[in-house]
């Protein structure tokens, strides 16, 4: 399990998203996590191949296609699906594989954990970030981090 201070550095150290299974429908979550990401600054890539473009990006069909380097590879895939696309995070040189919330698949971990990147499983990177950057405590909700200052994103 990543713990929070890992999660912070991550998060601050990575700004360039490819997002793998981002749809263009406003109400799916992979849709309303990239909006939010890149309403707080971070460079989102879409990765689907049913679409030209999303939330006004660029919409690539797979990981290899992408033209410009990417941080941390976000994954909204069935946790079958992730293998193959570990392997093209590892092949294109990423720094971190996220399995968004209920994706789990710990063959894909310690693959791209062996290949000297990161990984994060089960979580969401809208939540995180709102939990670690101060945007759940706004609205009450108990974050389990105690500080009298927020940290702020790099």
């Amino acid at each position: 399990m990543t713990d929070l201070p890992a999660l912070r550095r991550i998060l601050s150290a990575n700004r360039t998203l490819a997002v793998v299974g981002l749809s263009a429908d406003w109400f799916r979550p992979s849709y309303f996590a990239a909006k939010y990401m890149l309403a707080h600054g971070y460079t989102v890539i879409p990765v689907n191949p049913r679409y030209r473009e999303i939330l006004g990006q660029v919409s690539y069909p797979g990981l290899r296609d992408i033209p410009v380097p990417v941080d941390l590879v976000d994954v909204f895939r069935r946790t079958e699906d992730v293998l193959p696309i570990a392997r093209d995070a590892i092949a294109i040189g990423a720094k971190v594989l996220w399995q968004q919330i209920g994706v789990l698949d710990r063959e894909s971990d310690a693959l791209v954990r062996a290949a000297g990147m990161e990984s994060v499983m089960d979580r969401c990177v809208k939540i995180e970030h709102a939990r670690l950057f101060g945007g759940l405590g706004w609205v009450g909700v108990d974050t389990g981090v105690i500080s009298a200052r927020r940290p702020r994103a790099a």
